[in-house]
């Protein structure tokens, strides 16, 4: 019997809520941006709730507790045991990708990504100076796979010195496996390009996939890579601002947390602190409960594809809770489906160009809500693609 209730609608409006009430989100529902509409896990929600009774909420002095939680919990639910020593917190996994970049880089370098791929990538590097080259994922079969031919030949580039790794990727919903990220960190090493594996969606893999940690299949990888990471997604916290970077080689490790010092993104709050030592040491047996939910939620989105809107593939989703759906059926850019459906349905999705998509249109769907939301949304989606059929 369930424990904990996802199916629980917690209204977020007036809450100050980016996702709710931010922007143009006054009375449409959003499925956008990836924060959940769940509750947090409860042991969360009270150990913020002991922390804010204290009433005094000063500079955060980080213990020994929170890189213990951090340790035990990769080595518990994903077999990667990291060190103490490799850590470097900060504000959140955008900030750590910035600090990496800028650490292992120069201006005019260029920085391998795989599109489609999420947009702060791409603000990332060019904040840094930086040139971004593609290596563009192979879209057959309602997946995407690796171009590994273009992805030797991008690596090859003098130029290129880091690789931004999305593990599990984000849109294209893959996770992974240990063949796929052995050949990728082989070309890396091959040519001398550092990875940058952002991993923030690691705990959230649908039944039958398995996350695997870049850095933990050799210690040649270990040591060419750094690890972003956050319980942010995973337990909807995303508001605390806290992540920790994990560096195991020691020069690069002080490059980093010298860039993170001249980002100014070295300071963490209380309850970011205290909200992950909560997750990472209680929060298992919720995250068990929500997982087996956000499948449910994608079976029940398949079945309502396959019945009513069978001409929308979607994408298979190993991994996050962010479905992918393959719009070209309708004949319009995904700008352009984006905004209609937010001017004439109030629905909110991201289109796919904001990931480098430009080609074909996709829209990104959030199914992290309660199932009844979710429907209402698939039927004003629904409703949208019977306008441009039928039109």
């Amino acid at each position: 019997m369930a424990k904990f209730n996802f199916d629980e609608i917690v209204d977020r409006r007036g809450s100050d809520s980016e996702k709710w009430d931010g922007g143009r989100a006054a009375g449409v529902l959003p499925m956008w941006v990836a924060d959940m509409d769940f509750r947090t896990a409860p042991c969360v929600v009270e150990a913020v709730a002991r922390r804010a009774a204290h009433g005094v909420f000063g500079y955060e002095h980080v213990p020994d507790s929170y890189y213990e939680a951090v340790v035990d919990w990769f080595n518990r639910r994903h077999g990667w045991l990291m060190r103490r020593e490799w850590m470097i917190y900060t504000s959140g996994v955008v900030p750590a990708v910035s600090a990496v970049i800028k650490a292992m880089t120069s201006p005019g370098d260029k920085v391998l990504v795989q599109t489609p791929v999420y947009n702060c990538f791409f603000s990332s590097i060019r904040n840094n100076g930086c040139l971004t080259a593609v290596n563009k994922l192979v879209y057959a079969g309602g997946t995407y796979t690796v171009d590994f031919d273009d992805f030797e030949r991008k690596a090859a580039d003098p130029a290129v010195k880091v690789f931004l790794l999305c593990n599990p990727h984000n849109p294209a919903g893959r996770v992974w496996t240990p063949g796929e990220l052995r050949r990728m960190g082989d070309i890396c090493l091959r040519h001398g390009v550092f990875v940058v594996a952002d991993e923030i969606h690691c705990d959230l893999v649908m039944p039958g996939y398995k996350y695997t940690p870049f850095a933990s299949l050799s210690d040649g990888f270990l040591m060419a890579s750094a690890t972003c990471t956050a319980p942010t997604k995973t337990f909807n916290i995303a508001g605390l601002q806290i992540a920790n970077i994990t560096v195991a080689d020691e020069d690069v490790r002080r490059r980093v947390d010298r860039a993170v010092n001249i980002n100014e993104v070295c300071d963490v709050g209380v309850f970011g602190v205290t909200a992950l030592q909560a997750a990472y040491n209680h929060g298992g047996e919720w995250l068990d409960e929500l997982l087996a939910y956000l499948h449910g939620n994608y079976e029940c989105l398949k079945s309502f594809f396959a019945a009513n809107l069978p001409q929308i593939p979607v994408t298979k989703l190993e991994g996050t809770y962010l479905v992918w759906l393959d719009c070209a059926a309708i004949g319009k850019p995904s700008s352009v489906i984006v905004d209609e459906l937010l001017s004439e349905k109030k629905l909110w999705l991201n289109g796919g160009d904001m990931y480098g998509e430009h080609d074909h249109p996709f829209v990104r769907m959030n199914i992290a809500c309660p199932r009844s939301v979710m429907l209402k949304g698939l039927g004003l989606f629904a409703d949208y693609v019977a306008s441009c059929v039928n039109g």
